[in-house]
C-alpha cells in the first residue's frame, strides 16, 4: 500500500492536510474522499483505508480546517461556504493528480452534513455520496448549549465550548474507547458561529433535497445517541431520488467505521461502489483487510 501525507491550498489559501492511500497495483477502481465529523480527523478512518484498499480503491482524507493537522481555532468557522469551498479545492486538488474516473464521497456525522450540501451544490463528476449517521435532525449536545450558539454568534463568534457528547457512545469496542481518549489530534470544542452556521445549513439543505442528483447510500446504527436515526431515515424518505439505498445496524453506535461490526459496515459500502463504478476487476468478497500500523 502506498500512502502519503502533505497539504493542499484550501478556501481562502488556507493550507489543509490530507492523506493518500492506494493499492500498490493500478489502476485502481475508483477514488473515496473522506469527510471527519466534528473533533475528528482523517487517521480515525484506517478501518476503512486498510479494507477498501485492497477491494482496489484510492482513499483521499482531509482534516478539516480547525481540526487534526490542519490550522484554525478549534471548531470555528465565520461562515459554511469554508467548509463546502475546502471540499471543493480538496477533489479539484486529487483530479489534478490522479487519472481516475469513479468519485465517491463519504462523509460522517457532521461530515455528513457538509457532503451532502457539497453534493447538492456540485454535483457533477461525482459516482456516489455515502453518508454514515449524517449529522441532519436531532444531536446530542445539551439544548442550553445549541441556544447560547444561536445567541452569541454575532456577538461573539468565536466563543467556544466544550460540546458535552457522550464518547461512550461512540463505539461499543472498548479498546476504540481507549484509544479517543489519549488521541492528541482529536478536539471537543464547537463555537457559536459554527453552530449557527450548521443549523442554517441543515435548513437549507432540507428544504432542498428534491435537488439531489447523486446516488446515495445511507448507514446509521440503531443504538446511535449522537445523531439521530430517525432523522436520516426521515431525510431518506424525502429525496426524490431514485437511486438511493438505507442500512440501519441493529445494536450499533455512532462511529460505525470503528465498532464491533465494522467489517460488514465496510463491506456493504465497498459492494455498493462496486455497482455504482465501472470496475475492471470483479469485487472480491470476502471483505480483506490489511494490517496497518
Amino acid at each position: 500500500m502506498n500512502h502519503r501525507q502533505s497539504f493542499f491550498e484550501g478556501f481562502g489559501g488556507l493550507s489543509l492536510f490530507y492523506q493518500r492511500w492506494f493499492p500498490d497495483a493500478e489502476p485502481v477502481q475508483g477514488i473515496v474522499i473522506v469527510v471527519h465529523g466534528l473533533g475528528g480527523h482523517s487517521d480515525l478512518f484506517k478501518n476503512g483505508v486498510r479494507c477498501l484498499v485492497p477491494q482496489g480503491y484510492g482513499v483521499y482524507a482531509l482534516d478539516l480546517r480547525g481540526h487534526g493537522r490542519s490550522p484554525g481555532q478549534h471548531g470555528y468557522i465565520h461562515q459554511w461556504q469554508e467548509f463546502r469551498e475546502d471540499l471543493r479545492a480538496f477533489l479539484q486538488f486529487i483530479r489534478s493528480q490522479e487519472t481516475v474516473e469513479n468519485y465517491f464521497l463519504w462523509g460522517h456525522s457532521m461530515g455528513g452534513t457538509i457532503t451532502l450540501d457539497y453534493a447538492l451544490h456540485y454535483p457533477e463528476s461525482l459516482q456516489g455520496l455515502i453518508l454514515s449517521a449524517p449529522a441532519m435532525g436531532q444531536i446530542g449536545v445539551p439544548a442550553w448549549k445549541l441556544a447560547m450558539g444561536k445567541v452569541l454568534s454575532r456577538l461573539w463568534p468565536r466563543f467556544r465550548l466544550k460540546v458535552g457528547i457522550d464518547h461512550s457512545l461512540s463505539s461499543r469496542d472498548l479498546a476504540v474507547l481507549k484509544d479517543y481518549a489519549t488521541d492528541t489530534l482529536r478536539h471537543e470544542y464547537g463555537t457559536a458561529r459554527l453552530s449557527a452556521e450548521f443549523f442554517k445549513t441543515v435548513r437549507w439543505i432540507n428544504q432542498n433535497l428534491d435537488q439531489l442528483k447523486v446516488p446515495l447510500l445511507l448507514l446509521h446504527g440503531d443504538a446511535d445517541g449522537i445523531t439521530s436515526p430517525t432523522s436520516s431515515q426521515s431525510l431518506f424518505q424525502h429525496l426524490q431520488i431514485v437511486d438511493k439505498t438505507y442500512r440501519q445496524y441493529p445494536q450499533s453506535y455512532h462511529d460505525l467505521y470503528a465498532d464491533l461490526n465494522y467489517m460488514e459496515v465496510i463491506s456493504d459500502i465497498a459492494s455498493w461502489m462496486a455497482s455504482h463504478g465501472q470496475r475492471s476487476q470483479p469485487l472480491s468478497l470476502p471483505l480483506q483487510c490489511l494490517l496497518l500500523n
